[in-house]
C-alpha cells in the first residue's frame, strides 16, 4: 500500500535532451528546484528523488536504470497517454512543489527478472517494470514456443508471441493484446498470448512466485526478446527465456489525489462518460 516517505533535497533530472520541449521543461524545473534550495543532479547517483520528464517510455527506462540505487521516481508527462507520469506539464510547478512540501505517497511496484539461456549459458539478464515479450522479428510468420511453469509443461503454441507482464504492465501492451487489468498492489504476473493460432489460448493470471520458462522452437520464424518496449534481443532456436519475480522493487512518487481507478477513467476512458 502507498506510504509516506522522507523529504527530498538531492534531485536528479532525467529526460530526452534531443527534444526541445523536454529541454525547456528541464531548464524550468532546474530553476524552480534551485529556488527551493534543492541540489540538482544530472544523474541518479546519490539522489533522493529522480524527476523524469517525457512519456511512459522514458519513465520505464529510468526506472530500470535506477532500481539498483533504490531512487524513487516521479514523472512529468510530455508524452501521449502518460499512465505512469503523474504530473501534467501545466501542473509541473504546483506538483513538484507539493512533493517538496511532503504532500505525496510512495508506491512500490514489483519487477520481473528476464534471462536468456543459450546452451546453458546466460546471454542476457535484465529487469522489467512493465513486461518481457517473446515475439516475432521483422518477418510476418508465426513463431513457435513451449511454455512451462515451475518446470511443468503447459503448452506449445504458434503465435505472434507471448507477453509476461507485471501488474503495472497489465495496462500496457498486455491490455492491447486482450489481457486483464490488474491492480498494481497485486502479487501476480499476467501471461498474454499475442494473436495465437488457436481458439483456446487465453490470458492467465499467475502467482508472482511461479517461474516461467519459454523455449523457442526451431521450426518457427525468428524471434526476439523485448523488455519494456526497448530494443529487442534476437533469440536463436532452442534458446530458453526464463522470467520470474525480481527480488528488487521500484518506487514511484505520487500525488495523493491520483488513485488507480481514477487513472483508468482519465487515461484509458474506462467506463465511459457519466
Amino acid at each position: 500500500m502507498p506510504s509516506v516517505a522522507a523529504k527530498f533535497r538531492r534531485i536528479a533530472l532525467i529526460g530526452k535532451l534531443r527534444s526541445p520541449e523536454v529541454e525547456a521543461s528541464l531548464g524550468e524545473i532546474r530553476k524552480f528546484l534551485s529556488s527551493r534550495g534543492c541540489e540538482v543532479l544530472k544523474d541518479g547517483g546519490g539522489a533522493d528523488l529522480a524527476i523524469v520528464v517525457g512519456g511512459d517510455g522514458t519513465m520505464l527506462a529510468a526506472a530500470r536504470e535506477l532500481v539498483p540505487a533504490g531512487v524513487p521516481l516521479v514523472g512529468i508527462n510530455q508524452g501521449r497517454v502518460g499512465f505512469m507520469t503523474d504530473i501534467g506539464y501545466d501542473d509541473m510547478r504546483a506538483g513538484i512543489g507539493a512533493i517538496l512540501e511532503g504532500r505525496y505517497v510512495v508506491e512500490e511496484r514489483s519487477l520481473i527478472d528476464a534471462e536468456i539461456l543459450r546452451e546453458g549459458k546466460s546471454m542476457l539478464r535484465t529487469v522489467a517494470l512493465n513486461e518481457a515479450v517473446v515475439g516475432k522479428g521483422s518477418q510476418g510468420r508465426l513463431i513457435e514456443f513451449e511454455l512451462s511453469l515451475d518446470g511443468e509443461f503447459v503448452y506449445a503454441l504458434r503465435a505472434d508471441g507471448i507477453i509476461v507482464a507485471t501488474p503495472t504492465g497489465s495496462t500496457a501492451y498486455s491490455l492491447s493484446a486482450g489481457g486483464p487489468i490488474l491492480h498494481p498492489d497485486l502479487d501476480a504476473i499476467v501471461l498474454t498470448p499475442i494473436c495465437a493460432h488457436s481458439l483456446n489460448a487465453r490470458a492467465v493470471v499467475l502467482s508472482a512466485g511461479e517461474a516461467i520458462t519459454i523455449r523457442v522452437e526451431p521450426t518457427g520464424a525468428p524471434s526476439v526478446l523485448t523488455v519494456d518496449g526497448q530494443e529487442g534481443e534476437p533469440l536463436q532456436p532452442d534458446d530458453i527465456v526464463r522470467v520470474a519475480r525480481a527480488a528488487c522493487r521500484t518506487r514511484l512518487v505520487r500525488l495523493g489525489r491520483t488513485g488507480f481507478y481514477r487513472l483508468l477513467r482519465t487515461k484509458l476512458s474506462w467506463g465511459g462518460e457519466r
